[in-house]
């Protein structure tokens, strides 16, 4: 798009504009580090720092402008709103082709299930997947802007950190597919305090579409079950429920805790083995799966595609081999009750007989029952047999300590102050061949203490 048909579509001013002919070739960015040549600079303010002082360094780097909310002495597309303006002219782009646009939501496993679909769908078609996790309301323009005419699937990871959240992000990239994994206690106290609650700002993504679309349900979790009423959409159910239309069937577990199932669907079977650990990833495979089928893909090319898939995105059971035999697994992007019990087990399966360390950060946004569901975790660390857990900083982590211990089933326990700690205490106890498991919210930065053990 020229610059003057881009401020025409945000009623945006030209400031410091030579040429308002000028095309917009490539992404967006919101990094200056980010921006490629003919792209447009994104200048959004964070926490952190305003991309507005970044402006300058964006066009020197290749920008052709930037979209921002006052002049910054170099082109620019000036807004009152720059996230607004920038969701609009998405949703005006999107308008001008017509990819098949795949909307996926959860409280655990989009990043993951973005990853495995994309990988099957690109294997027969231009695809667009959200790059790490950028789902939220500037992510997700982000990737709709990286999109073309040849684009024939859209594949956008769409997060949900309170209620309206995925209302907006549907109206910015309408979806005619939807895939909900599950509900669970992820951002539980912005949604409300329950279960129910993150269930209804879920259900939002059902809701948005329309009658000739198609709403991917787990038949697993009787929440996402519950959508069945909320959406227009023709249902297909997921999962490893005898009555799912996609299921799972015969799943196994090889030593490296990789899983391998019976890929069922109403098209036919195929034998998927899956190069990911933990059998939690069964019911993320089930869902890429269960997109494809609606898609029109055979049962053997989307086994294909889940057999050739790889770990894509980091910070997610992201292995980490020590030359004295230590695994390290890093999973400490984010955490949940959810996502620590499914780790933790995933801990003890690829241990086989080999020593355990559990290194645990807190689980943020869990509301009046924080303490509860850390001893919880604690408990569970017990009952699995760890052998070492390492909780890190006080309160919560403290409950789970003392729950562990408090178990008397063995498992040794230290408590370290912050991330720091953390690593001495890991690093003076490790032993040639321990597996570690490294998991918190992410503002915990745990994931650092991972790259310390690991030496990377």
């Amino acid at each position: 798009m020229r610059l003057s048909e881009i401020a025409r579509v945000l009623d945006a001013d030209l400031c410091d504009v030579r040429d308002p002919q000028a095309l917009v070739t490539a992404p967006s960015a919101v990094d200056s580090r980010d921006v490629v040549p003919g792209g447009l600079f994104v200048a959004t303010a964070g926490a952190r720092a305003d991309g507005h002082d970044y402006a300058a360094k964006a066009v020197a780097g290749g920008a052709v402008a930037v979209l921002a909310s006052r002049p910054v002495g170099v082109p620019a597309l000036v807004v009152p709103d720059v996230q607004l303006a920038l969701g609009l002219l998405a949703r005006h782009m999107l308008g001008h082709i017509s990819p098949a646009v795949i909307g996926l939501t959860g409280s655990v496993g989009k990043t993951t299930t973005k990853d495995l679909l994309a990988q099957v769908l690109e294997r027969h078609a231009p695809t667009i997947a959200t790059d790490k996790s950028f789902n939220n309301e500037i992510g997700l323009p982000l990737t709709v802007l990286r999109a073309d005419a040849m684009t024939r699937y859209l594949v956008l990871e769409m997060g949900a950190g309170r209620k309206g959240d995925l209302t907006y992000l549907t109206e910015l990239a309408p979806p005619r597919v939807g895939v909900v994994l599950n509900v669970g206690a992820a951002h539980v106290v912005r949604m409300g305090g329950g279960l129910a609650d993150v269930a209804a700002a879920k259900g939002e993504l059902v809701e948005a579409l329309p009658t000739d679309g198609f709403a991917l349900l787990n038949a697993d979790d009787p929440y996402v079950v519950g959508m069945v009423g909320l959406t227009r959409a023709q249902v297909t159910l997921y999962g490893r429920s005898a009555g799912a239309h996609v299921r799972a069937a015969d799943v196994r577990m090889d030593e490296g805790a990789r899983p391998s199932f019976e890929l069922v669907t109403p098209s036919g079977r195929a034998r998927v083995e899956l190069d990911l650990i933990g059998e939690h990833q069964v019911s993320n495979a089930l869902a890429a799966a269960a997109v494809a089928t609606t898609l029109g893909l055979s049962a053997d090319e989307i086994a294909d595609g889940l057999n050739a898939a790889r770990r894509r995105s980091a910070g997610r059971l992201e292995i980490l081999e020590r030359p004295d035999g230590v695994t390290i697994v890093n999973d400490a992007y984010n955490a949940n009750p959810e996502s620590m019990r499914a780790g933790l087990r995933t801990l003890k399966a690829l241990a086989g007989g080999r020593r355990t360390v559990a290194v645990l950060g807190a689980m943020g946004q869990q509301g009046k029952a924080s303490r509860t569901r850390h001893a919880q975790v604690g408990r569970l660390v017990a009952e699995l047999g760890i052998n070492v857990l390492i909780a890190v900083g006080s309160g919560d982590p403290v409950a789970m300590a003392q729950e562990a211990q408090s178990a008397n089933m063995g498992v040794t326990v230290h408590l370290a102050e912050d991330v720091a700690g953390a690593v001495r205490l890991a690093a003076g106890l490790l032993e040639p061949g321990d597996v570690v498991l490294v998991k918190a919210s992410s503002e915990i930065g745990l994931s650092a203490c991972a790259h310390e053990l690991a030496g990377t």
